[in-house]
């Protein structure tokens, strides 16, 4: 551990792993949890003040949102192994160039995404079958939010960079005071000016400013390369060109995950606004439990970009390990506590017992093994904390996103439940993990050898 400018920084190339990377994610896992306890925010004040059609609006647009800003959030993760990289092989004057290259990337792509948001989410809305109850409120809310998305970018890429060098407190102190400001805000601009889903998104795109300044103050306030000066915001090429080759194929794979999720959220229209609210519901509880997991994506990532940088590949696979483990215990003991307290948890955000019995459906078949999904995600993280990237992404497409489209044309055709319809997640995970497993052992082995990060990405 060591400090900068009061920052703190963590040597990810020594020290005890289980307790290392515990202390990490755990800043990492509360701030995502604190984000989602103030996003359910808005999913219960709409639910109790707003009415089904308003919760159904906000809960039907989370696929189609995520895939449209998937592919800007996956290049932060190029930020991330770059940062992380350069930082154990202390080239120094090439983590100043990440993170100023990111920072100007973030604005830029935040501006594409918000004008391609606001032309695009009718359309898509009304390819996806929304119903004519529901489509309204959901158009106004999602341009709403596109409005807001240079600054989440902002943030996004900064967080990233934060999480690199070990720095996982400072996120979640912001993420706190936005979350606070956005929850106060909910209950205002719905409850005493009854503006229903624009106040929510309002409410939530001046959350995301205040937590973008913040953080954007703090890497003006660090000292050493990750520093971010204004006045040198530009594009390094050889940069620009690693971020792109490591964070595109997680954004197109983020994307086309959120495509396949729209293909469901389509088919799980089909069976009306009840159940629509009630999977919209259902999706946030298991939100947490997701955000519990995915921390050790992130933190393996990060491990492993430090330790490739460092040249510790026995290092490298006990960071693996390690993640593993802890994200295969979080899925376990979280998914089946979601499960046996499925009702009082549902009823948080609607009172109607049709709701809350649509939701449990949801809750009982993907939340019990929902491991699965995280231990996936912790193998993807590490083949791109290595910076292999495309191939991970080709087989995440074809075992779960292709997978799962194919059965909603075939499986869910001939048996058309929502039963039938949320199966498709737990299947996918276990096959997309074994892939990903066969992908990791014979690269790890490459490692062993002494291949540069370079060599293990070209092979």
């Amino acid at each position: 551990m060591f400090r900068t400018h009061g920052i703190r920084t963590m040597d990810m190339t020594v020290g005890p792993l289980i307790s290392q990377v515990f202390f990490f994610s755990l800043p990492i896992m509360v701030s995502g949890i604190l984000q989602l306890v103030f996003n359910a925010a808005d999913t219960i004040v709409v639910g109790r003040f707003a009415g089904n059609e308003a919760l159904a609006a906000v809960g039907s647009v989370g696929s189609l949102n995520n895939m449209i800003i998937s592919l800007f959030i996956g290049l932060s993760v190029g930020v991330n192994v770059l940062v992380a990289r350069y930082t154990g092989s202390h080239e120094d004057e090439n983590v100043s160039k990440t993170v100023h290259t990111s920072v100007l990337l973030s604005v830029l792509g935040g501006v594409a995404l918000a004008v391609i948001g606001v032309a695009l989410t009718r359309p898509l809305l009304e390819m996806m079958g929304s119903p004519e109850d529901v489509i309204d409120l959901a158009t106004l809310y999602m341009r709403i939010i596109f409005v807001g998305m240079p600054v989440q970018m902002l943030y996004n890429f900064c967080a990233a960079v934060l999480r690199a060098v070990g720095d996982t407190r400072r996120p979640l102190y912001f993420l706190t005071v936005a979350g606070v400001i956005n929850a106060a805000l909910n209950l205002f601009f719905v409850i005493a000016l009854h503006m229903s889903v624009a106040g929510v998104a309002l409410a939530t795109i001046i959350s995301q400013t205040v937590s973008a300044v913040l953080i954007v103050r703090s890497l003006m306030g660090m000292e050493g390369p990750t520093r971010l000066f204004l006045h040198r915001l530009r594009f390094y090429k050889g940069i620009l060109l690693e971020i792109i080759r490591i964070g595109l194929p997680a954004g197109i794979q983020s994307s086309v995950f959120s495509l396949s999720n729209v293909v469901i959220q389509s088919s799980v229209n089909s069976f009306g606004s009840i159940v629509i609210a009630g999977n919209a519901a259902a999706m946030n509880v298991g939100n947490f439990v997701y955000q519990a997991m995915n921390t050790f994506q992130q933190a393996v990532t990060c491990f492993v970009g430090q330790n490739i940088g460092a040249r510790k590949p026995a290092r490298v696979s006990a960071s693996v390990n390690v993640c593993l483990f802890w994200a295969a215990l979080f899925g376990v003991v979280l998914g089946l506590l979601s499960c046996v307290f499925g009702t009082p948890l549902l009823s948080l955000y609607t009172p109607d017992p049709d709701v809350i019995a649509a939701g449990l459906e949801r809750l009982y078949i993907v939340c019990g093994p929902y491991f699965l999904c995280g231990i996936m995600d912790v193998m993807t993280g590490a083949l791109r904390g290595i910076g292999y990237s495309m191939l991970p992404m080709i087989v995440s497409l074809l075992g779960s996103c292709a997978f799962r489209i194919l059965w909603v044309v075939t499986i869910f055709a001939a048996v058309p439940s929502v039963a039938c319809l949320m199966l498709s997640y737990p299947i996918s995970w276990a096959l997309t993990f074994a892939a990903l497993l066969a992908i990791f052992l014979p690269l790890w082995g490459r490692m062993r050898k002494g291949y540069t990060p370079q060599e293990l990405a070209q092979r």
